[in-house]
């Protein structure tokens, strides 16, 4: 059963903004929250109504509704996208999520297509770990051990490690220091679960079945989604279209925003 919507609405931080009567949600990734989106959303507030929301355990969510054993898989988070789009009895949405909400969007689309649009996808992994022969995901085992270690024995030093790796544009240093800030304001224990979740996670399966039309947004140096992982997105849904960006990193939403919402308003221009 669904929880009550005024419930889900206070839980998620949702905040609804804009002029049209269009729904574009936007969903944050992992270590995120719905500020990211600052200055993008923007640009769709005179065309469309613009939700945006912190998934539990995220931004100014209700935290004491985070349960270890619904967020332990992506599901649950699925479950909180489709509860805040059935809490403002959304129709017909444009679902743009970034990084792992990508995967979260599939499995919302996957449970509920109906409700879904179009889907945009913003640096998509299915799988973080390499899978040899046939796929490369990017990341040994041993590799998100690690990090999974660190964010346990020192989880600011591990988001200082992580910030500039995940940002990139190394000359603008005021995004690694803001990434980074975004990172050490979450609860280290619930963001441990949650990159544990997201870096684990093998959603592969699930490509296949997407039936809504998707657009794959791929950076061109991308340390946590490879060009690599763009393409076998875009291979395995059929109803599919990849753009390869100018920008570099894994946040272009933050870093590149005035290129992220061109290539979404082009999209959906079509």
């Amino acid at each position: 059963m669904l929880v009550e919507g005024s419930t889900v609405l206070t839980r998620n931080h949702v905040r609804v903004f804009g002029k049209g009567t269009k729904p574009i949600v936007f969903a944050h990734g992992f270590g995120c929250d719905q500020q990211v989106w600052s200055e993008v959303v923007s640009v769709f507030e005179k065309e469309y109504q613009v939700i945006v929301f912190d998934y539990v355990g995220s931004g100014k969510s209700d935290k004491t509704a985070y349960s270890p054993t619904r967020y332990s898989s992506l599901e649950g988070y699925a479950l909180d996208l489709l509860e805040v789009c059935d809490a403002l009895e959304l129709e017909k949405v444009v679902l743009v999520g970034h990084s792992v909400s990508s995967m979260i969007g599939v499995l919302a689309a996957n449970k509920k297509a109906a409700l879904f649009e179009k889907l945009i996808m913003i640096g998509p992994s299915p799988c973080y770990l390499n899978d040899p022969p046939d796929y490369y995901g990017g990341f040994e085992k041993e590799d998100v051990d690690a990090l999974l270690n660190m964010m346990e024995k020192n989880y600011n030093g591990w988001a200082k490690y992580l910030a500039p790796i995940i940002m990139k544009n190394e000359e603008r240093t005021s995004l690694t220091e803001g990434f980074e800030q975004t990172l050490c304001a979450n609860d280290p224990i619930i963001a441990r679960q949650f990159a544990e979740v997201t870096f684990l996670s093998d959603v592969r399966d699930e490509l296949r079945k997407v039936t809504t039309p998707t657009l794959i947004l791929q950076m061109r140096d991308d340390a946590i989604a490879p060009v690599e992982v763009g393409e076998y997105v875009h291979a395995q849904i059929k109803n599919s279209r990849l753009v390869l960006m100018q920008a570099s990193g894994h946040n272009p939403h933050m870093s590149h925003p005035a290129e992220t919402a061109a290539c979404i308003q082009a999209y959906l221009a079509k």
